[in-house]
């Protein structure tokens, strides 16, 4: 039923069970920009240090897209994290930026 309601399901799903598997506590990003805020305690406890994006192998990635998620990330004090799962293979890939002043 939610791969029908919600596109991209099952590969955001593969991220957040492999997220809640490391023992994060994994919510909706939405008010980020993204697809799950990411924290290490929970909130109330504390903010969360993370923001993912997932996306699929196949899809492309515009570098006004990158300046866009790091220039939000930075504003609101979190690291850009970008999840490609494999859903063959079961694996997800996560690349994270790190920016700083030129």
């Amino acid at each position: 039923m939610a791969e029908e309601t919600y596109s991209g399901f099952r590969l955001a799903y593969m991220v957040y069970k492999d997220l809640r598997d490391h023992g994060y506590i994994v919510t909706p990003g939405i008010k980020f920009g993204c697809d799950f805020a990411v924290y290490e305690q929970g909130p109330g406890v504390d903010h969360a240090p993370y923001m993912v994006s997932v996306k699929s192998a196949d899809e492309a990635l515009t570098a006004t897209e990158v300046v866009r998620a790091g220039r939000l990330a930075t504003t609101v004090r979190k690291r850009f994290i970008i999840a490609l799962p494999n859903p063959d293979t079961g694996k997800i890939e996560y690349t994270m930026f790190r920016w700083w002043k030129a």
